[in-house]
């Protein structure tokens, strides 16, 4: 069974992608430097946003999600699991961490990827306020 989950969000001056284990999304609009992490902001969901039965899918054992990030003509693909530990209630951000550490932000452990992996092309895009961001979350159980 397949479910997904589409995220709009926008891209931020301030974005670095230099992060060597995670990624983040976040509905927070004014960003520092110091969140190396974020690739997107403005984000119209949060981990509380998402519906039920995705959060309920992504906590089976074994869940894997595949994450779509697009942006300016450019896609990254990243794969994850989910946990049955996780508790997907966070009200302004999501997660993606290629650990196993499970928070109260984490969206996804295992993961292919981190903020430091995307292309630099995309990033570069990712610098500007006006660049609209497709995240698209697909959970497989």
């Amino acid at each position: 069974m397949k479910l997904s989950e589409t995220v709009i969000a926008y891209g931020h001056e301030n974005i670095q992608a230099t992060h060597k284990t995670t990624f983040e999304i976040t509905k927070d609009a004014v960003l520092s430097k110091k969140g190396d992490c974020i690739i997107a902001a403005s984000a119209d969901k949060a981990l509380v946003d998402l519906s039920s039965e995705f959060k309920k899918s992504l906590c089976k054992e074994k869940a894997k999600l595949t994450i779509l990030v697009e942006a300016g003509g450019i896609m990254e693909v990243i794969s994850a699991y989910g946990d049955p530990r996780m508790i997907l209630t966070h009200p302004t951000d999501m997660v993606v961490r290629k650990s196993n550490h499970i928070c109260g932000r984490t969206l996804a452990i295992q993961a292919t990827k981190a903020a430091n992996d995307f292309s630099r092309r995309l990033v570069e895009k990712l610098r500007s306020s006006k660049q609209k961001v497709k995240i698209t979350l697909v959970v497989e159980v």
